[in-house]
């Protein structure tokens, strides 16, 4: 367990948040008892253009409100959860068209949002990975302690990755985060600039099963379906590049599995039409990302496949884990 950071106490958070409603510097949703810290904070990345995690969490903003006001009967808000879907509004002041707002935000704002947010005990940040790759729903954990760990189990997306603390690779608001105490988590899911439903309703269903596993929300029947989970090392991301420029295409999916060998696309020549080389796959494994950019260059990204080495007894060891941590968390220890 990290030790506490400088967080604010309940009462805090609560003038912190209206503050910074009134001043638009911030708009968020603070749903549920504010006599408690924050159980639960939601991020859609303010500096990336994450239109899968601005559109989930609005409508999980929405779900949790009805709740709150007894609309979905049945259910009850057992802790306070803090949402940030958009830094800004995606319209301009004038009602015109879109102006681009993510990779605008302003320091205040920024600093604001980890205030706001760090007093959470889980912590979650919606973001691509890449403008370029679309990446099948996925958690990833940076050097995580063995709760976070457990926890990761709790969203019952079909892979979680376990990478190293790099300078490049956690976002901004991970890094500020980390020192406070809790458990951090980032998901992938899509790709930036964009919006693909279907991961939307997977990460949706994921967040919904995450807020009932841990107690946050009681009286939710969620779907018994066996969770096809999976743990992954950096040793097991295979990446795959381009051995040649040109026009990238595929039809694959992500998320599925696919044999060593296995062409994951062609590249052709951007002039002649000509087909330059098939892209293969050099392992079986899950595929968990593919390039949707098609213009590329020798050396770039073409896709990430994650290969299962002993995954089968890891996977349901923690498992496993993940189902004893739900127990505890439901018991309140």
């Amino acid at each position: 367990m990290r030790k506490r950071g400088k967080a604010l106490s309940d009462n805090a958070v609560s003038s912190l948040s209206a503050r910074l409603w009134r001043k638009g510097l911030l708009p968020h949703h603070d749903i549920g008892p504010r006599e408690r810290a924050p159980k639960l904070a939601l991020v859609a990345d303010p500096r990336e253009a994450e239109l899968n995690g601005m559109f989930v969490l609005s409508r999980l903003a929405a779900f949790l409100r009805g709740i709150e006001t007894g609309e979905r009967r049945g259910l009850r808000l057992r802790e306070r959860v803090v949402i940030v879907p958009a830094v800004e509004s995606p319209i301009g002041s004038g009602g015109g068209r879109g102006q681009r707002y993510y990779p605008q935000v302003s320091r205040v704002a920024a600093e604001a949002m980890v205030e706001l947010t760090q007093a959470a005990y889980y912590r979650v940040s919606i973001r691509p990975a890449s403008p370029e790759v679309e990446d099948m729903p996925q958690v990833c954990l940076y050097a995580p302690n063995d709760d976070e760990r457990a926890s990761a189990c709790l969203f019952g997306l079909p892979a979680v990755i376990e990478r190293p603390v790099e300078e490049t690779a956690p976002s901004d608001l991970m890094r500020a985060w980390r020192p406070c105490h809790g458990e951090n988590f980032v998901i992938h899911a899509g790709q930036a600039g964009g919006l693909q439903t279907g991961h939307c309703e997977t990460l949706f269903r994921a967040l919904v099963a995450f807020l009932d596993r841990t107690g946050i929300v009681g009286g939710l029947r969620p779907s018994n379906e066996d969770e096809d989970l999976h743990y992954f090392g950096l040793e097991q991301i295979c990446v795959v590049l381009a051995e040649q420029s040109g026009i990238f295409a595929s039809n694959l999916s992500v998320g599925r599995w696919v044999r060593a060998g296995e062409a994951l696309g062609h590249i052709y020549d951007g002039v002649s039409g000509d087909i330059q080389t098939r892209v293969v796959t050099p392992v079986a494994g899950l595929l968990a990302s593919m390039r949707r950019q098609p213009l590329l260059c020798a050396g770039g990204l073409v896709a990430q496949v994650l290969t299962p080495d002993s995954m089968a007894q890891r996977g349901l060891a923690r498992r496993r884990l993940g189902e004893r941590h739900e127990r505890q968390a439901r018991r309140g220890l």
